[in-house]
């Protein structure tokens, strides 16, 4: 656009006017699909690699949503079975909720005739069999926000040697236009691939941020229960 008004302030009246038309005309529009098209088949990997990170995010969320389904006052009903000395209507509490929470709280209500000790570690270890469940995924999102760049930075590569071939077997025929092109169209995988795995990364650290917030309520819910678990011992 500066060029074009430098040009049209150097002609100057209807020359230059006349000059930027041309050139307007002459510059090629296009579009994001189409420039996408130009990627070739990396471009479906990519695709591929997005439609996966999708679809781990959506059902990430899901599943955290259901770990994170408020039940106020779920401890309180528990301690209010064990006062009662009501062991199974606790249990079957917990199987009601079915939650991660309420999993590790009913390894804890199984481990009350234990000492403190062995029964927050009975609940710790039930905490990592549920915590491992909720990983499931974040590994292969990782991936695809590390891989994708790379995967994009190949076929810039592989489409850079493939426009120096045709350089070379155009002998001396060598249009600069051959040249452009082909280094645009390469370059178009490597767009592809940083917005690929920007997503992914984006995506990938939201998801660990929700587990390490998971996990310190889970901490919490421990200690709380031995805590409650062991004065109701004393009592």
């Amino acid at each position: 656009m500066l060029l074009q008004a430098q040009l049209a302030q150097t002609l100057g009246g209807e020359a230059g006017v006349a000059a930027v038309t041309e050139i307007d005309r002459g510059v090629d529009k296009i579009s994001l699909f189409d420039m996408a098209c130009k990627g070739g088949w990396i471009m479906l990997i990519l695709a591929a690699l997005f439609i996966l990170a999708i679809y781990i995010f959506c059902e990430r969320l899901r599943a955290f949503r259901k770990v994170s389904k408020d039940d106020e006052g779920f401890l309180e009903r528990i301690s209010d079975f064990i006062r009662s000395d009501d062991v199974h209507a606790a249990q079957s509490y917990c199987n009601a909720v079915n939650t991660p929470l309420s999993a590790i709280v009913q390894r804890g209500i199984a481990l009350m005739d234990r000492s403190r000790n062995e029964m927050q570690t009975g609940m710790e270890n039930a905490a990592n069999i549920e915590i491992a469940k909720l990983e499931k995924g974040l590994s292969a999102m990782s991936t695809i926000a590390s891989a994708a760049p790379m995967i994009g930075f190949l076929g810039t590569v592989l489409g850079m040697v493939q426009a120096f071939w045709q350089m070379a077997n155009a002998g001396n025929n060598i249009d600069v236009s051959l040249l452009s092109s082909g280094i645009y169209e390469a370059m178009v995988t490597t767009v592809g691939g940083l917005i690929v795995g920007i997503a992914a990364l984006f995506a990938y650290n939201y998801l660990v941020a929700r587990m390490d917030s998971m996990t310190n309520s889970m901490e919490s819910v421990i200690m709380e229960f031995t805590e409650s678990a062991e004065s109701l011992k004393n009592q």
